[in-house]
C-alpha cells in the first residue's frame, strides 16, 4: 500500500509534540501503556453484553518486550484492537481519539456504565513515542475481525497501512529507539531497570498487570560431591515479572488499610525517614469527583523555607500520574502538605502533563484547603503534643499565610496560630487566651523580642503583669507582621505593651500625667538637643513603673520590624523605626538628670548618652560605640 501523508495541520502538531509539548521524554511509555489500558477497558466493557468476547477482566494484561539488539521496545495488549478505518482515523489524524469518542458514546447511551473510566481522551499521547523512536510500527486486529493491519511511520513523512495476519485480537506498538547523540541519550530506555522505573513512576496503578521478562541472576545449587575448594557459581535466567501494583492504596476500602500501611506508603513515596503526624483521606463524588490522600509531615524538609522548595500534590487521572507536583492544588500557607489527588475530572490540554486551569481544579483546591484546616484543628484539640511538633516545624508558614495577600486568609488561619505567653511556655491559641482573660481586661497584650525568657523582664511588661494580665511573647521575625494583619480576635484588639493606652487611665491619672510631662519639658528638650537625630523625641513615659528608661517608636515601622528587616538585608531601604526615648518621671535617675542639667550641663549630656545606650540595650538594639559606652560608665563611676 502506498504511503499516506499526514494532513498539513497534523504535521505541524506532530513536530510541536516531539519538540515542544512534552517536557520529559520519559513520559512516552506512560502514554503508550495508558492507550493499551484504554483498549482493554473497551473490550472489558463489551464483554458485559457480549458472550463471544471470551475474556474476563482477569485475562487482560499488558506486556513489555525489550530487544536491545534490534533497539526496540514493544508494548502489547489484548484489548479491543483497531480496524483499518479506526487506524486511519486514530493514527492518521493527530488529535483524533477513539477513547474520547468511546466515552462520548457511553455518555450518550445513558447506561449505568456510562461513566466508564477512560484515560486517553485527546488522542495525541501516542505520538509522544516519536520523541525517543525514529520509527513506530503498530500491529493490530480488532475484536470481531479476522484481518489484522500494520501501521508504520517514521514521523512527519507520513504512514503506511498494510493488511497482515495476526492470530490474536489486540495491539502491539513497536518503537524503534533512536541512537544516542551528543545532546540526547536514548540507550537508557533499552535497559530493563529504566523501564521498570518508568512503569513504577507513572503507571504503577494501571488496573491491569504490566508484565515484562526480567533478566536475573541466581546462585547455582552446590553439587553434592563438591569439595572444600568449591567456588560459588552463578547463572543468568529470565523470569516474567509484574511491574505494577495495580491497586493504589487510596482506592482500597478505608477498612482494608491500616495506619501502618499509610505510614509506609508515605515514607516510601515521599522519601521521609519519619512517619507523618496525621493522615487525611478525602473521597468526593458528584459533579466533580476525586480522591485525595494527604499527609502532614512531622519535620520540615531542609529546603522548606527557601525559594528552591517546590510545593504541590501528585496529580493522577484515573491512576495515571499526570503531574508530580501540582502547585495549584495547595495554597501557599499549606505548602507543607504532601500527598496525591486522583480525579477523572481534571481537564488535560493536548498532553496529560499540560493542565488547563479549570473550575474543577479550583474546586478541588478549595475543598482540600478546608479539609486540611479541619484536620489541623482536630489535631490541635485531640493531640496537642503532635500539634506542637507540627507548629515547631511549620508554624512560621502559617504565620506568613496570615499576613500574606494583605491578610485575606487571616480568618481561615487565625485559630491555628500558637504563641508563647507569660502563662504558657509551650504555646497558646488566641481562643485559649481569650477564654483565660480577666473580665475587666480590655486588650490581648503582646510583647516583641528575641527571647521569651527576656520579654517578661522588659520595663514595659511590668505594669501589665502586675495587673494580672497575660502577655503573648512574639519571638519570630514574622510575628509582628502577623499581629499587624490580625488586628483583633473575637472582638478583642491586640495591643502592644509599648502602647501608652495599653492600660486604661482615669481622668485623675490623665491629668497627673499631663502635669508631669509639662514640668519635664525642659529636660525632654535638653535630651533631644543632646542626642539629636538619634531619637525622634524624648518623653515622660506612661508605660514604665519601677524602671528608669526604655526605647519605643513612633510610626508604622516598630523597632522589632526594623530588626527583622535588617536581618534580611533590607536595612538600606529606609526601613527604620522613629526612636522615642521614654523616661520614668518618678525614678531617682530622672531627678539626678534634672539637677545635672541645672548644675553641670556637661555631666548631664553624659547622663543623656548613658540613658540612650541603656535604652538601646534593653530594646535589643546594637550600641553604636560599645567601647565609648564602657568608657562613659567608667568615667561617671570615677
Amino acid at each position: 500500500m502506498a504511503k499516506k501523508e499526514f494532513k498539513a495541520e497534523s504535521k505541524r502538531l506532530l513536530d510541536m509534540m516531539i519538540n515542544s509539548i512534552y517536557t520529559h521524554k520519559e513520559i512516552f511509555l506512560r502514554e503508550i501503556i495508558s492507550n493499551a489500558s484504554d483498549a482493554m477497558d473497551k473490550l472489558s466493557y463489551q464483554s458485559l453484553t457480549d458472550d463471544q468476547v471470551g475474556l474476563n477482566r482477569d485475562d487482560f494484561k499488558i506486556q513489555i518486550t525489550v530487544n536491545q539488539l534490534a533497539r526496540t521496545i514493544t508494548v502489547s495488549d489484548n484489548g479491543i484492537g483497531m480496524t483499518e478505518d479506526e487506524l486511519e482515523k486514530n493514527l492518521g489524524t493527530i488529535a483524533q481519539s477513539g477513547s474520547f469518542q468511546f466515552k462520548k458514546d457511553m455518555a450518550a447511551a445513558e447506561t449505568p456504565d456510562g461513566d466508564v473510566d477512560i484515560i486517553g481522551q485527546f488522542g495525541v499521547g501516542f505520538y509522544s513515542a516519536f520523541m525517543v523512536a525514529d520509527q513506530i510500527t503498530v500491529l493490530t486486529r480488532a475484536y470481531g475481525s479476522d484481518t489484522g493491519y500494520m501501521w508504520v511511520s517514521n514521523g512527519a513523512d507520513g504512514y503506511e497501512i498494510t493488511p497482515i495476519s495476526k492470530p490474536t485480537v489486540g495491539t502491539d506498538v513497536i518503537m524503534h529507539i533512536k541512537p544516542d547523540t551528543e545532546e540526547e541519550k536514548y540507550d537508557e530506555y533499552l535497559e530493563q531497570y529504566r523501564i521498570q522505573e518508568l512503569v513504577k513512576k507513572y503507571s504503577d496503578y494501571i488496573h491491569y498487570p504490566i508484565e515484562m521478562m526480567m533478566n536475573k541472576s541466581r546462585q547455582k545449587p552446590r553439587p553434592e560431591d563438591a569439595g572444600d575448594d568449591y567456588k560459588t557459581e552463578w547463572e543468568d535466567y529470565q523470569e516474567l515479572e509484574t511491574l505494577n501494583s495495580m491497586t493504589p492504596i487510596w482506592q482500597r476500602s478505608k477498612d482494608d488499610v491500616t495506619q501502618e500501611e499509610y505510614d509506609s506508603f508515605y515514607q516510601d513515596k515521599f522519601n521521609d525517614y519519619a512517619k507523618p503526624l496525621t493522615t487525611l483521606r478525602v473521597t468526593t463524588e458528584g459533579n466533580i469527583s476525586y480522591t485525595a490522600l494527604l499527609f502532614i509531615p512531622g519535620n520540615a524538609p531542609y529546603d522548606f523555607y527557601t525559594r528552591e522548595f517546590e510545593k504541590g500534590l501528585q496529580l493522577y487521572s484515573s491512576g495515571v500520574l499526570i503531574m508530580d507536583k501540582c502547585a495549584d492544588l495547595l495554597p501557599e500557607h499549606f505548602r507543607f502538605v504532601k500527598g496525591i489527588v486522583d480525579t477523572p475530572d481534571v481537564s488535560l490540554n493536548i498532553s496529560r502533563e499540560m493542565l488547563q486551569h479549570t473550575r474543577s481544579l479550583k474546586v478541588i483546591a478549595r475543598n482540600l484547603e478546608k479539609k486540611i484546616k479541619a484536620e489541623l484543628m482536630k489535631m490541635q484539640k485531640d493531640n496537642r503534643e503532635d500539634y506542637e511538633k507540627f507548629w515547631k516545624a511549620f508554624g512560621a508558614q502559617i504565620k506568613f499565610g496570615v499576613y500574606a495577600d494583605y491578610g485575606k486568609n487571616k480568618t481561615l488561619l487565625q485559630d491555628l496560630v500558637l504563641f508563647n505567653s507569660s502563662e504558657n511556655e509551650k504555646g497558646t491559641t488566641l481562643r485559649e487566651y481569650v477564654e483565660r482573660m480577666k473580665e475587666e481586661q480590655p486588650f490581648i497584650y503582646y510583647a516583641v523580642g528575641d527571647e521569651a525568657s527576656q520579654l517578661g523582664k522588659l520595663p514595659q511588661a511590668e505594669r501589665i503583669l502586675d495587673a494580672g494580665y497575660e502577655i503573648l511573647y512574639l519571638t519570630e521575625d514574622v510575628d509582628e507582621f502577623t499581629v499587624q494583619a490580625l488586628q483583633e480576635y473575637d472582638g478583642k484588639k491586640l495591643k502592644s505593651i509599648n502602647d501608652e493606652d495599653a492600660l486604661p487611665e482615669t481622668e485623675e491619672e490623665k491629668k497627673a500625667a499631663e502635669e508631669k510631662a509639662e514640668s519635664a519639658k525642659d529636660v525632654m528638650s535638653f535630651l533631644k538637643t543632646t542626642l539629636g537625630d538619634k531619637i525622634k523625641e524624648a518623653r515622660i513615659s506612661k508605660i514604665l513603673k519601677s524602671h528608669a528608661v526604655c526605647m519605643t517608636s513612633d510610626g508604622p515601622i516598630t523597632i522589632e520590624m526594623e530588626k527583622s528587616l535588617k536581618s534580611h538585608g533590607q536595612d538600606m531601604m529606609g526601613f527604620q523605626a522613629e526612636r522615642v526615648l521614654e523616661l520614668n518621671g518618678d525614678a531617682p535617675v530622672f531627678a539626678a538628670l534634672k539637677n545635672a542639667i541645672t548644675e553641670n550641663p556637661e555631666k548631664a549630656a553624659k547622663y543623656a548618652e548613658l540613658l540612650y545606650a541603656q535604652a538601646l540595650l534593653i530594646a535589643g538594639l546594637p550600641l553604636e560605640d560599645p567601647a565609648g559606652y564602657t568608657d562613659l560608665v567608667c568615667e561617671l563611676m570615677v
